[in-house]
């Protein structure tokens, strides 16, 4: 009767390795594409005194119809399309792969089985005895 718990160690040993297997391949990956894309990425084109949303004057009309708020979420909406663009796009890919990594570690790993009082492992909550 001891093929039992041999077979679950061999099956959790196997899930193990599957899911580093899983995170290390999406983290090569991700770090091969953050790569390309750091690699193939242009310069920005324009000074950032050239865009019209740096101007004192477009920040204040800006503050005039939308309040503090709106001049905040401008710059909100500017800093997010920044990442989606040139080496930082490479920056986000990498982030972004290490946390999918991450989740799949985590995600996959199996809950321990409950353990009652009387020392009897159940997989099931819901089956207690009063």
């Amino acid at each position: 009767m001891t093929t039992a718990p041999l077979r679950h160690e061999g099956l959790t040993r196997f899930l193990q390795a599957r899911r580093r297997t899983v995170a290390a391949g999406i983290l090569l990956a991700g770090f091969a594409a953050a790569l390309l894309i750091y690699v193939t990425a242009t310069p920005p084109g324009d000074l950032p005194g050239d865009r019209p949303e740096d101007s004192k004057q477009y920040l204040r009309q800006m503050e005039v119809y939308g309040g503090t708020a709106n001049v905040l979420a401008a710059e909100i909406r500017g800093w997010l399309e920044g990442l989606w663009h040139g080496r930082a796009l490479a920056l986000t890919v990498a982030c972004l792969s290490v946390l999918l990594a991450f989740v799949v570690v985590i995600a996959l790993t199996p809950m321990p089985p409950t353990v009652d009082p009387n020392k009897t492992i159940r997989s099931d909550q819901s089956q207690r005895d009063s």
